[in-house]
């Protein structure tokens, strides 16, 4: 078949079905009627072994290269983050993340085509800044980046930061062309990382009430929907983002995954969030967009 609904009522598209969704949601990015939400899956697109980590777990794993964690939390990054700004100080932590994150990751042709569209919102769910990479080669002066940042580096009520592409930090973008939305933070242009438990001990208890989303970003994604590209939901952490983020959207909205892969718990979310399901490789479908 070409599209089955669970008993989850998780609505999933496949084969032929799957093809026309694309092509519908090329047309909705090139008239920015909706609004991308790129994971670190996308990295996999330009090699099979990136430079830099590609999910939680490979933070983690960096981590406990230059400190070994407890075996209970070793693979956890939010957890293993935590025991090392508990224990080596907050400034180490930020430290070791710019180091793993190091390496420019060069923008794949989706990240590139991307930037040439009139979007009002792109969401970088990542730390890598290859999106960010991506606008800046286009030279567009149009562009603000807002990123979320660590209380534990503020004074006050302050959530987010802004840049523009020359790394200048600016205001909150409310003006700006496109706004590309990092909200847990980047590598450039200033090491900002939300990363360890208790950076989100604050945010979580304020996301429900939108507090930590910035305006712009709630204004515009009122009359869009999403659409899911490299990201996973297999961790509580990432679904309340995504959940939160999205909240109040108009949809529609979609996720590009591999089905036979998901977890009870992302079967669940998706379903919830009346995510539809695009059963093909990532790579396949962004291929099928640039193209």
């Amino acid at each position: 078949m070409n599209s089955i609904l669970t008993s989850e009522r998780l609505l999933i598209v496949r084969n032929s079905n799957a093809s026309r969704r694309l092509e519908l949601l090329k047309e909705a990015l090139a008239a920015d009627s909706i609004i991308p939400y790129l994971g670190p899956g996308l990295l996999l697109l330009n090699s099979a072994e990136p430079t830099i980590p590609h999910t939680p777990e490979a933070v983690a794993a960096a981590f406990n290269r230059r400190a070994l964690a407890p075996s209970r939390i070793r693979t956890n990054m939010w957890s293993v983050a935590q025991f090392i700004e508990q224990r080596r100080h907050r400034r180490t932590l930020q430290t070791w993340m710019a180091e793993i994150f190091a390496a420019p990751a060069a923008p794949t042709a989706l990240h590139t085509w991307l930037a040439t569209l009139p979007l009002s919102v792109i969401i970088d769910s990542w730390y890598d800044g290859t999106m960010r990479a991506a606008l800046a080669e286009t030279g567009r002066t149009d562009v603000v980046e807002i990123q979320g940042v660590p209380r534990a580096n503020e004074i006050g009520d302050i959530w987010t930061k802004a840049y523009d592409l020359s790394g200048r930090e600016v205001e909150l973008g409310s003006k700006a062309k496109t706004v590309l939305y990092t909200p847990h933070g980047s590598v450039r242009p200033a090491a900002n990382f939300l990363v360890s438990d208790s950076d989100y001990v604050e945010v979580l208890t304020e996301i429900d009430i939108q507090t930590p989303i910035p305006e712009v970003v709630k204004d515009r994604r009122t009359s869009r929907g999403l659409f899911f590209l490299g990201c996973r939901f297999n961790d509580q952490m990432l679904r309340i983002y995504a959940r939160q983020i999205m909240k109040r959207s108009s949809g529609p909205r979609f996720a590009v995954l591999d089905a036979a892969a998901l977890t009870n718990n992302e079967r669940r979310f998706l379903a919830a969030s009346a995510i539809t399901l695009i059963d093909m490789p990532t790579g396949e479908a962004a291929a099928r967009l640039v193209g």
